[in-house]
């Protein structure tokens, strides 16, 4: 890469960071801690897959380089400990989450054991580079998604 196309993704990269900053940021009230952590993690999540979908999906110019960065944040964003976030009484207040989270935390838990395994397994797809197996990998991803979201999440907030 020249120095001035690499100056210009460089501006570009901080710009879009700061850009996205605000939207983690902006879940955070601390009268809703882990309402706020959840949702804050979701957003991450799918800051991270919503460009991997929109490339195979030809929505946006394939890139390999910044499907792997996207796909290696996505693997490691859904390593981080979500159910920290669903502590005994955070059903209450601005959320989506469903009450059965917490009458089903064990099946809830498996649900996001699933969605590591499929994110991780997508980064090392798409390291092969073979865009039909990204393509099946991305749907296994959603699928993961959907899985919980079928279950325990609502279309609108509970209050």
């Amino acid at each position: 890469m020249s120095n001035p196309l690499r100056t210009r993704v460089a501006m570009l990269a901080s710009a879009a960071a700061l850009a996205i900053s605000p939207l983690a940021l902006s879940h955070l009230d601390e009268d809703e801690f882990h309402q706020s952590y959840r949702q804050s993690y979701f957003a991450l999540l799918g800051a991270n897959f919503g460009p991997i979908g929109a490339m195979v999906k030809g929505e946006m110019p394939w890139n390999q380089e910044q499907m792997q960065e996207f796909a290696d944040d996505l693997a490691a964003v859904s390593t981080l400990n979500i159910l920290r976030g669903f502590p005994e009484g955070s059903e209450q207040g601005t959320t989506r989450a469903q009450p059965e989270i917490w009458e089903n935390l064990n099946d809830f838990a498996s649900k996001f054991d699933d969605l590591t395994a499929a994110a991780e397994t997508l980064q090392s797809t798409v390291a092969g580079g073979d865009r039909g197996a990204i393509a099946q990998q991305v749907g296994a991803v959603g699928q993961a998604c959907k899985a919980c979201h079928d279950e325990y999440k609502s279309d609108n907030y509970l209050y």
